[in-house]
């Protein structure tokens, strides 16, 4: 039992009764806001003008306890030693099969990942409710998505340097306990507690997306790494937006737009609960000192230690340097950005001022969001397959072809099937674009940076959304037709600029890509 409980606390870190106590302050101080939200459900799920009764209070009170115990508690006590793994690196061999443990951290962290993308995702869905209730004009509701997507690009460098520097499943945990506490959003009775709560939001939803491309790079073997890195990833982005369409669709009507916001806590619960089946990258394990639980982690994943080779003078120069691919990730990173968060963010308000009722609006991006679906099998296979490079060129293309439809006159795509076609389109080639160029971007960095220099691409893929949403405080609020126009140019750049500096990662060991870089 002792040796159980040992192990236990090893998982979470070295303080798990203080992680565990702290998530259940934070569950009981967001089960406390519910009674204020029973109330509101009686007067048409509005919360405007009310003020925050005791119990919220002390809600509030219990998740600020909880939040800092539960971290304290995930955190080791002592800072790996980075020294410990000087040399070495951890890799199954080639032909290693996938294994019932490699099965239940992709289910898990795919999960993850729905659950990560639900949140940015709802933001357009919550944006048309918001403004009625509140009564404000668009420009000042277009301060929401631009706290929330400033709050990704933050969690984005601050979760990924926690991974390089505790671990990835520490960064995955502590992300998902601002899941669970920063549900309360849908409970605040004023635009500004919602503005506060969204930041804190959006910090949690931009750590989860790059350290989970990290570990799955780490744990799978090089022979499946490819295809599963962008199956789990287009599996989860697409899932988390079909997810926050779906949930607009059959809960906004009957419970309100608030009701979106409050699936963080189940659904964080349920990924807390799921936890056990992370595992820890293991090199940190080594770092920790924890070797019996890094020799049970690398038999139940194949993996075997080796000493990192060194670059031979007469290896084949790779087709780029760091930098220069460095930018040119970030550029496509940031011409994503535009396009998924300055053109779909609005897309449902866009719908409905074209005369589409709000229930419809949801529909036609949920139906379109189905199409992704296939879409991203196939680009796992051609990512793994056939070219990882021109298979991430090629999604940019995809998105071309999407922002071209979106050019056609407004009469003409007032026919439901072609709209829902442009839609899909630009759905599909977004998540198809995020979905290998994270992993790309995972595949391309050495160990020591993997997880900050894929934040610094996950954290460039929401910048150009703040950006965007600098504008619409003018009053510049995109349109399908208009945003098309001013992204077809960088869209068309980003493409040229993979072509130039992108190099091949398809069947290249990380071992190998290391000593390259």
């Amino acid at each position: 039992m002792a040796q159980r409980v040992a192990n236990r606390g090893s998982v979470v870190g070295e303080r798990w009764p203080l992680f565990w106590a702290g998530c259940v302050a934070i569950s009981a101080g967001v089960l406390l806001h519910l009674p204020m939200l029973a109330m509101a459900h009686t007067m048409g799920n509005h919360l405007t003008g009310m003020s925050m009764d005791a119990w919220m209070y002390l809600g509030m009170a219990l998740i600020a306890i909880g939040v800092p115990a539960a971290i304290i508690g995930a955190l080791p006590k002592h800072r790996p030693d980075h020294h410990a793994s000087a040399g070495t690196t951890f890799e199954a061999p080639d032909d290693t099969p996938l294994t019932r443990s490699h099965a239940a951290v992709l289910l898990v962290l795919t999960l993850g990942l729905i659950i990560d993308t639900m949140k940015p995702a709802t933001l357009g869905f919550v944006l048309p409710g918001m403004r009625g209730e509140y009564g404000i004009a668009k420009s000042t509701a277009a301060l929401l998505p631009f706290v929330a997507l400033a709050g990704t690009t933050v969690g984005s460098f601050i979760w990924g340097w926690l991974a390089d520097i505790y671990g990835r499943r520490v960064s995955i945990l502590l992300s998902t306990i601002l899941f669970v506490s920063t549900s309360i959003c849908g409970a605040m009775p004023s635009y500004g507690w919602n503005l506060i709560m969204c930041f804190l939001m959006g910090c949690s939803a931009g750590g989860m997306l790059p350290v989970v491309y990290t570990l799955l790079a780490e744990v799978m073997p090089p022979r499946h790494r490819s295809w599963v890195l962008v199956l789990a990833g287009g599996t989860g982005l697409v899932g988390g937006y079909l997810a926050a369409s779906g949930a607009a669709h059959l809960f906004e009507p009957l419970f309100g737009w608030r009701s979106l916001w409050l699936q963080g806590f189940p659904t964080g619960l349920l990924l807390l609960a799921l936890a056990r089946w992370i595992p820890e990258s293991p090199r940190f394990l080594l770092e920790r000192g924890l070797h019996a639980e890094l020799a049970d982690m690398t038999r139940k994943f194949g993996i075997v230690r080796r000493t990192r080779p060194a670059a031979s003078a007469d290896a084949p120069p790779p087709a780029t340097n760091q930098r220069e691919l460095t930018a040119a990730l970030v550029i496509t990173a940031l011409s994503w950005s535009f396009v998924n968060f300055g053109l779909l963010l609005w897309l449902p308000t866009d719908l409905q001022d074209r005369g589409f009722s709000a229930e419809l609006a949801s529909g036609i991006i949920a139906s379109s969001a189905l199409v992704a679906l296939p879409t991203i099998m196939i680009a796992a296979w051609l990512y793994s397959r056939w070219s990882s490079k021109w298979t991430l060129i090629g999604t940019v293309l995809l998105t071309l072809t999407g922002l071209a439809g979106a050019l056609l006159p407004a009469a003409t795509l007032a026919w439901p099937p072609l709209l829902v076609a442009v839609i899909a389109l630009l759905v599909v080639g977004t998540n198809g674009l995020i979905a290998v160029l994270l992993p790309y971007a995972a595949e391309n960095y050495a160990l020591a940076v993997r997880g900050r220099a894929t934040g610094l691409i996950a954290a460039s893929s929401k910048f150009g959304g703040v950006a965007v949403q600098l504008g619409a405080f003018a009053g510049l609020i995109p349109t399908l037709g208009g945003a098309a126009v001013a992204l077809i140019l960088p869209m068309g750049l980003s493409a040229a600029l993979i072509a130039r500096a992108g190099r091949e990662t398809r069947g290249r060991s990380l071992r190998e890509l290391e000593a390259a870089a």
